[in-house]
């Protein structure tokens, strides 16, 4: 394998060029910017991890006309359009931040780091205060944000002011970048401030964008786009570019072609299959896009050790909470939906692009929604899935092996961390001796607070119900031979000398519950599940259950 200097977690475009770093060329995006997709206010919205802020920084030092960047564009495609470079490279004053860092537990916590990273744009602009263009009290207002000592007001204006900074100083218009500039909204939302930091960002980048003259274009990106309504009100000649649209797709990610010619730099093309199966099959646009962070980090540990397995490097990178919120949520409909995908079929599911963060749990529709637009599914491509799609209708499923695992990891943690959720002392007192009434009531007690109203089917109903013993600490066996077939779950009690058999079923109508029940035991008796444990046990305990959604019924035989 051929060495390569692998960019890994850099997203300085300067410093990866500078430094001899492997760098794929998107020069492209500019021109693109520039020409074929003109807009006052762009907005490109990708997952995490698609190179994003690695983008933007490229534009920055392509704009920027602080900087000379000639050598940095030398080779790459942009180069080669002589006239636009001329016109455009460094030659307008740029400003660009990034807000993915702001981020807290509580409002005050997340306003002092947008504060921060206002007052680090100035501390690096402090030439600014020398200026004789600029007014006294100008000055004195970027002083402020600058020790983070400014108003409610001036930080929210603040883009709008620096903007009109600079055009003077420099007689030119501003290009404004704006990186992750969903970060702080998602954050609030998280933590329980998000009308706050909503009023905020509304008013800093509303001031910013909105009929500003001091503003010659800007470039947003981030993951989701927040309704128009809700945080671009008023925005002119808005683009929105999302994973759905076809303007910018190759410019974010790995394409199929980038890929082969990466390995193949690499001297690495074997591992073609085992990169495409776990970090391929992203669709965007028109193109079969890879995730750059995953085959990145790949390809260095391949350098490091050949033998080394492809990872879900993406699945450090977040909680993943968004899986967790579906396996919380209600209804049999998304149940038997997640079974589809995890079985590697697709499902067909209506996507909203023109989200507000208040609100991206509150229907089924928005939570796929967020699935789709945040990477965790893509649109299928396989024959015949997109015939007879409705307008805003789309064929999806899981991407590939990583994702994949993400689903299946993420849905086992919650079962162990459903088994410890709760003291279940009166659940198993109840089994030990033999109470059924009391079992019925402790267990649906259980069902209601930890699986809400989910509605999974008899495997989901032994997994939950293995889990909440094995969690406990008490030796389990599930589906394993006994008598004359395979018995649900069977809990040992060796200090007592006790053994519980269960069957469990699962019971379509409320009112089948007992039927179902009665056909638990029906199987316990005649395939013999309990016989032999009577020579090694003082008291064998036999269960009929039934589920039925949040409900449960117990009978002992």
């Amino acid at each position: 394998m051929r060495y390569l200097k692998l960019p890994l977690g850099m997203s300085d475009f300067e410093e990866i060029r500078q430094n001899g770093y492997y760098y794929i060329d998107k020069s492209g995006l500019i021109s693109d910017l520039l020409v074929r997709k003109a807009a006052k206010v762009t907005l490109i919205t990708r997952p995490r991890r698609f190179g994003k802020t690695l983008g933007m920084s490229m534009l920055a030092h392509f704009f920027d006309i602080e900087k000379d960047s000639r050598a940095l564009f030398e080779g790459l495609e942009i180069s080669r359009q002589k006239e636009l470079c001329v016109q455009w490279m460094n030659q307008y004053p740029v400003i660009f931040l990034t807000f993915k860092k702001v981020d807290g537990l509580n409002f005050k916590s997340a306003y002092e780091m947008l504060e921060v990273t206002i007052a680090e744009f100035c501390q690096r602009h402090s030439f600014l205060m020398e200026s004789e263009k600029i007014a006294k009290e100008q000055k004195e207002v970027f002083q402020r944000l600058k020790e983070c000592r400014a108003s409610g007001t001036e930080l929210k204006n603040s883009l709008e002011f620096l903007a009109r900074m600079m055009q003077i100083h420099y007689g030119k218009q501003v290009i404004l970048l704006l990186d992750e500039y969903d970060v702080p909204i998602a954050k609030a939302s998280s933590n329980g401030y998000y009308k706050e930091m909503l009023e905020v960002m509304k008013a800093m980048l509303g001031s910013s964008l909105k009929d500003n003259p001091s503003v010659k274009f800007a470039v947003i990106t981030g993951c989701l786009k927040v309704a128009k309504e809700s945080i671009f009100t008023g925005t002119n000649n808005f683009v929105s570019d999302s994973i759905l649209s076809f303007g910018f797709s190759e410019y974010f990610g790995f394409t199929q072609k980038e890929t082969e010619k990466l390995l193949l730099d690499a001297d690495a093309a074997e591992y073609a299959p085992a990169v495409r199966k776990w970090y391929d099959g992203y669709h965007f646009g028109n193109y079969d896009i890879y995730c750059p962070w995953d085959v990145l980090n790949y390809l260095h540990d391949l350098q490091d050790n050949p033998q080394a397995k492809p990872a879900s490097y993406w699945k450090n990178t977040s909680d993943n909470a968004i899986i967790r919120s579906f396996i919380d949520y209600a209804g049999s409909n998304i149940t038997r939906k997640m079974e589809t995908l995890l079985s590697g079929g697709y499902i067909v599911q209506q996507i909203e692009e023109n989200l507000t963060y208040d609100y991206l749990h509150s229907s089924e529709e928005n939570l796929w929604s967020i699935l789709y637009l945040t990477g965790y599914l893509t649109t299928a491509q396989k024959e015949g899935c997109k015939e007879n799609l409705k307008d805003g209708e789309y064929a999806l499923q899981i991407p590939n092996a990583e994702v994949m695992e993400i689903f299946e990891s993420t849905i086992k943690k919650w079962f162990d961390d459903t088994a410890k959720l709760e003291n279940r002392q009166k659940l198993f007192d109840a089994v030990w001796n033999g109470n059924d009434e009391l079992l019925t009531n402790e267990m649906t007690r259980l069902l209601r607070t930890t699986i809400s109203y989910h509605d999974y089917g008899e495997d989901f109903y032994h997994a939950f119900l293995a889990g909440i013993f094995a969690g406990a600490g008490y030796p389990v066996e599930s589906n394993k031979e006994h008598g004359e077939g395979r018995s649900d779950v069977i809990v040992y009690n060796p200090r007592e000398a006790k053994v519980a058999v269960f069957e469990a079923k699962y019971a379509k109508k409320l009112c089948d519950m007992d039927k179902a029940c009665d056909m638990a035991l029906l199987q316990i008796n005649e395939r013999m599940y309990a016989e032999e444990f009577a020579d090694d046990y003082d008291e064998i305990l036999c269960y009929g259950i039934s589920f039925f959604r949040k409900r449960c019924r117990v009978r002992k035989r």
